[in-house]
Parts: structure tokens; C-alpha cells; sequence
């Protein structure tokens, strides 16, 4: 599977762009993020290692707990890339539409 791949697979699961969104804010500890759910916690840890796998989300350790941060730049890039791709023309329209507002 391609590293393109891993992104969009993590980013079909709706837990798994909830945890982005939530990430959104700022870094989150592994039981925060599972507090936010009513599925298990071995279920949370499963969608995070997808979104880790996918280099969507790193983590740190400190002491006993384990922190999460969204890697937005690794989202941006693949999920702008495809759509670069995909429909140009509006990445040209959003642009123009940027310099007329400046």
C-alpha cells in the first residue's frame, strides 16, 4: 500500500477524523482522547496507531501518559496534493479569489 494510501484509509473512518478534529485544538493524552468516545479504549488506541502509522498524528511520552499532536503539514500535503490532481481549476479559482481579497 502506497504512503498516499495509508492517509486516505486513515481518513475514512469518522473516529478517526473526529481524533484529528479534536486534535485540532492542541495535544491530547490518550485517555482524554478516549473519554471523548463511547467505544473501548483498546478501540481508541487501534485508531490511533492508524492515524500514527499514517504519520497523521505523533506521539510523545510523558511519564505515564502518552500525548498526541496532529502532524498538519503530512495532512495538508497529501489531502491538497490529490485534490491539486484531481481539480486544479479550483486550487487556480481559490488563488485568484485570495489576490482580489488581499
Amino acid at each position: 500500500m502506497s504512503d498516499e494510501s495509508n492517509v486516505f484509509k486513515a481518513l475514512a473512518d469518522a473516529t478517526r477524523r473526529q481524533i484529528l478534529q479534536d486534535l485540532q485544538s492542541g495535544e491530547l493524552n490518550a485517555g482524554d482522547i478516549a473519554s471523548r468516545f463511547t467505544i473501548s479504549g483498546p478501540s481508541i488506541s487501534r485508531h490511533l496507531s492508524i492515524l500514527k502509522s499514517a504519520g497523521l498524528v505523533v506521539e510523545r511520552r510523558e511519564s505515564n501518559r502518552v500525548i498526541y499532536r496532529i502532524v498538519e503539514e503530512r495532512l495538508a500535503l497529501c489531502v491538497g496534493g490529490f485534490l491539486s490532481a484531481v481539480c486544479p481549476e479550483q486550487i487556480v479559482l481559490r488563488h485568484k479569489r485570495r489576490k482580489v481579497g488581499d
